[in-house]
């Protein structure tokens, strides 16, 4: 099972909680989202994960697919709770919320598309031959491929370089990822299409993006509209690049609140 905690609401008793569940994204670990956990418990109970041989989570022997990943977040969390991921996390909650629906309430995907690869009819997105080059350095310098890519994480962001050294310090708290993770986690990232999925959901849906993200561009919020189907919605955080929870956390969880109370799953 990989690692989780879960920590009671700080603002509301524990009955009046809702359940929120944070998925972090490819190399990292739940301290990712320290800096927003505390606004989090003013309404929410929080449960953070570790994804498979990540942070403090266990490599297991099965096959390391997006399905899987699913699986696992599924055997640890609430019976039933609201999902917020990020980057990879977000794959992981589109695919948990589409599979095992009657588990979750809600999803919101933060620098997350349904296709991060680009091709002739997805153009805002990463080239595959920045995957390949990724893939290739992973296997000559893993480390030093995570430190370059925590990088691309922060670049044109306001607080670039504060963002930087605070995924450098979270990188190294836990150890660094398992190599076969950080491997197949790339490929799923290079693999998936859910375009064909999205409006599917059978709950709220909001789709987070930051306004300089050179991994998930800005530009696919025009494209992933129509796939939602009515279902969902999309909103931007201005100067900020792919990780705004750690740019602008107030900002942020002000978006969080908006889309909750917005669904009624929490009073004014």
């Amino acid at each position: 099972m990989p690692f989780h905690n879960t920590y009671r609401a700080t603002g509301v008793a524990d009955k009046d909680a809702g359940d929120i569940v944070l998925l972090h994204g490819w190399g990292l670990h739940a301290i990712v989202f320290d800096d927003i956990v505390p606004a989090l418990l003013e309404r929410f109970r929080v449960t953070v994960v570790d994804l498979p041989g990540m942070g403090q989570s266990p490599l297991p022997n099965d096959d390391y697919t997006l399905a899987f990943l699913a699986e696992q977040v599924a055997a640890v969390m609430p019976e039933k709770a609201h999902l917020l991921g990020w980057s990879l996390g977000g794959l992981v909650a589109l695919r948990l919320a589409l599979d095992q629906p009657q588990r979750v309430q809600s999803v919101i995907t933060v620098a997350t598309t349904p296709r991060f690869t680009a091709s002739d009819d997805w153009p805002a997105a990463m080239k595959p031959a920045i995957f390949e080059a990724f893939e290739q350095m992973c296997q000559e310098d893993y480390e030093g491929t995570l430190v370059r890519f925590l990088a691309l994480n922060c670049k044109g962001a306001e607080s670039m370089r504060q963002d930087v050294a605070r995924l450098k310090e979270i990188l190294y708290f836990c150890g660094l990822p398992a190599h076969r993770a950080l491997r197949e986690g790339l490929a799923i990232l290079r693999d998936t299409d859910l375009r064909g999925e999205l409006a599917r959901l059978a709950m709220p849906l909001r789709m987070i993006f930051g306004e300089r993200d050179n991994i998930v561009p800005a530009a696919a919020m025009a494209a992933i509209e129509p796939l939602l189907n009515g279902q969902g919605d999309t909103a931007l955080i201005e100067q900020v690049a792919h990780v705004p929870f750690l740019s602008a956390p107030d900002t942020f969880t002000r978006a969080v609140y908006d889309f909750h109370r917005q669904h009624r799953f929490l009073g004014e």
